[in-house]
């Protein structure tokens, strides 16, 4: 092929016709992506995430549906002063700008007053121990309960007017009560110095074995 020929082919009109089509075939998939995205990922289309907190679960949700948003639970928490169902905290926080669509995720207060496991306190530790321990657990005291016994020495504890004991579930705001010696003991108990003068089981049985025996006889 001579070089004539070469550009004679260059510039017939069938290549330039082929270049011109392939050119706008890739401008018009260029120019169909970019719409595509753009409607995607709402390039410049943004709202503002209404503030539901404190809301009932119900209502927030509708505030956020009526903006193009989305609801989803996604844990609870506890607020006794709030009712059951209350939306406690948002995620985006209010005021945010967000595209439509997005997920806007709550945490909403629980209908069950959470529960602790009671610590074995009973016959275990004195006053001030317990009460230590028990308060740094967020947990209510009520005034003490006296009873015979070593003063300052927890006896028991009380919840509802009920014994509880350790290991037992109570609610994370109970109010307890702690029975505590009053340092006084009834007239019936008998305290020895000297505990080695006392008799044996063993004496003590058979002590009762032959009174037993007497009063069979009669």
């Amino acid at each position: 092929m001579s070089i004539k020929e070469f550009f004679g082919k260059l510039t017939s009109k069938i290549i330039w016709v082929n270049l011109l089509i392939m050119f706008l075939t890739i401008a018009a998939i260029a120019t169909g992506v970019w719409i595509a995205l753009n409607r995607y990922t709402m390039h410049g289309i943004e709202v503002t995430v209404p503030n539901v907190k404190g809301m009932r679960a119900g209502d927030a949700r509708r505030a956020l549906e009526k903006e193009g948003l989305t609801a989803i639970v996604t844990d609870s928490g506890y607020n006794k002063t709030l009712p059951s169902g209350t939306v406690l905290e948002q995620t985006p926080a209010c005021h945010r700008q967000v595209k439509p669509g997005r997920e806007i995720y709550l945490t909403i207060n629980t209908t069950r007053t959470p529960t602790l496991p009671m610590p074995d306190i009973a016959d275990n530790s004195s006053l001030r121990e317990a009460e230590a321990r028990l308060k740094a657990m967020g947990l209510k005291l009520s005034p003490c309960e006296y009873v015979d016994g070593e003063r300052d020495w927890v006896y028991g504890v009380k919840y509802r007017g009920k014994n509880i004991f350790g290991g037992d579930r109570i609610p994370i705001d109970a109010e307890l009560t702690l029975q505590v010696g009053s340092g006084s003991f009834n007239d019936d108990t008998l305290f020895v110095d000297d505990p080695d003068g006392l008799p044996s089981i063993d004496d003590m049985i058979a002590e009762d074995s032959e009174t037993s025996s007497v009063s069979d006889d009669f």
